[in-house]
């Protein structure tokens, strides 16, 4: 819209000067021609008149010089004012010559130059000259002046009739030569404003993730330029994009294979360490420590294949649901209980089958074991569980898991880091018990059931963990990933 607006300014501003800069110079032009011409014929009545003139004139001898001088123009508008020092005398009887100024006349009186000044008085304008009469004196190279002085008043009608008609003429050109340039310009500047729009629209498409969006390009122009230059930036930008994907695709189901490749051998040890870890009590102790680090390992080593497994089914989209309408709070105390947390962790739970909703079971117990594990590990006792409902604006109801430690919290720096992978607050620290993908597997299961996770700490010291899920109790049974 600036656009447009400047477009048709420039074009209005323009056809405007134009026509004023145009009326200017024509006007001056026959105001100039007229005076030139006036003062040449005045100089040329003078210097042919004045050789009959007395000198030292009187009164009546400059009355019919000036009569002289006005009946030799034909058109007789002349009118002749001849002064040598009292004396005055004009070519019509009793003229008071109002229009001869004072600067006029101190002008003619300083200088033999011809002096001239345009007089407006009312709706009439009139071209005043004056100029001094001089004589050639024996023997001297310049002219002497004789003391007269003739003064001329010509009325400029005719020079204003000519102005009229260049007005007149100027604003008749002006307004269709303004409206053709408006017209002219808006066009220039949908000429513009088009292909930007194009290129703003191919723009968010783009920023859309629709990264085969091309422009179409027309003439051989800078916008022109500017579309081809678009179309092989996201040309380059898809290719880029798609090698990326690609390599992504390629590192999850590398990571996927080798995990799957890896839980066969890793059953097999861990069934040996579970037999080892029996007889552990029986081998000597540099033996039976070996067995029992062996068996730890191995644990581990068999988590982290089950979080990569787990991690690579997010990543590829084929994590499901499989929602059934629980009580959430007895899920809860089941998680607790099946890992022996219930002594060490301070559950507030809502009562039997008062807070229920379709959630997938096992990811559930997967998001509360995580966090409560979480918690356990790095923070300190009392651990809570705080389990609530919270009431929508829009009606409906979701669920308000917190975890609640005691411990020092989790530094400002490392905050916005606590849910990504194998993310370590302490670059030095390169062994943790867990596997590293645990708050990122709980970041998952809660967005495939719609919801949000979030990581804070209380301003009584220690770190919480929230967690909200919709209750969807009418959507019927299976799954989404």
């Amino acid at each position: 819209m600036r656009l447009v607006v400047a477009f048709a300014l420039v074009a209005a501003v323009t056809a405007a000067s134009t026509g004023a800069l145009t009326f200017r110079e024509a006007r001056t032009g026959v105001l100039q021609q007229s005076q030139d011409t006036v003062i040449k014929l005045l100089r040329t009545h003078v210097d042919r008149l004045a050789p009959g003139l007395g000198f030292p004139p009187d009164e009546a001898g400059l009355g019919r010089f000036a009569a002289d001088v006005a009946a030799a123009e034909p058109a007789r508008t002349w009118r002749v004012l001849v002064t040598f020092g009292d004396l005055r005398a004009t070519s019509a009887p009793d003229d008071p010559f109002e229009e001869l100024t004072p600067a006029l006349r101190a002008a003619v009186d300083s200088s033999m130059a011809t002096v001239f000044q345009r007089v407006t008085s009312g709706d009439h304008t009139s071209l005043v000259v004056g100029m001094s009469v001089t004589f050639a004196v024996s023997g001297a190279e310049a002219r002497q002046p004789s003391g007269v002085r003739v003064f001329l008043t010509v009325p400029q009608t005719t020079e204003r009739s000519y102005v009229d008609a260049l007005v007149t003429a100027a604003q008749r050109a002006t307004v269709p030569a303004l409206v053709l340039a408006v017209l002219l310009a808006l066009l220039a500047a949908r000429g513009v404003l088009r292909p930007v729009r194009a290129l703003r629209d191919a723009t968010r498409s783009i920023a859309e993730g629709r990264l085969d969006t091309r422009l179409a390009v027309d003439g051989a122009d800078e916008l022109a330029d500017l579309s081809h230059t678009f179309n092989e930036t996201a040309a380059a930008l898809e290719e880029s994009v798609a090698e990326l994907r690609g390599m992504e695709a390629r590192a999850r189901r590398f990571a996927a294979d080798v995990s799957h490749e890896l839980r066969t051998p890793l059953a097999a040890m861990s069934a040996v360490t579970d037999v080892l870890d029996e007889d552990a009590a029986r081998l000597d102790p540099d033996t039976a420590t070996a067995v029992r680090l062996i068996s730890e390992e191995t644990v581990k080593l068999a988590r982290l294949v089950d979080d990569l497994m787990e991690i690579s089914r997010f990543d590829a989209g084929a994590a499901v649901l499989h929602l059934d309408e629980i009580d959430l709070a007895e899920s809860a105390r089941r998680t607790l209980a099946a890992r022996a947390w219930t002594d060490l962790v301070d559950a507030d739970l809502p009562p039997p089958d008062a807070l229920r909703g379709r959630v997938d079971p096992r990811r559930l117990d997967v998001v509360v074991a995580n966090l409560v594990g979480n918690a356990l590990r790095h923070g300190a006792r009392p651990v809570r569980l705080r389990l609530s409902d919270r009431q929508q604006p829009d009606g409906g109801r979701w669920a308000v898991i917190e975890v609640l430690d005691s411990g020092p919290g989790i530094p400002d720096r490392v905050l916005p880091h606590v849910f990504e992978r194998f993310y370590k607050s302490d670059a030095a620290r390169t062994r943790t018990e867990g596997s590293g993908l645990g708050l990122a597997i709980t970041t998952e299961n809660v967005r495939v059931h719609g919801g949000t996770v979030r990581a804070a700490n209380r301003p009584e010291g220690g770190a919480v963990f929230t967690v909200e899920l919709p209750l969807r109790r009418d959507e019927p049974g299976e799954g989404r990933s």
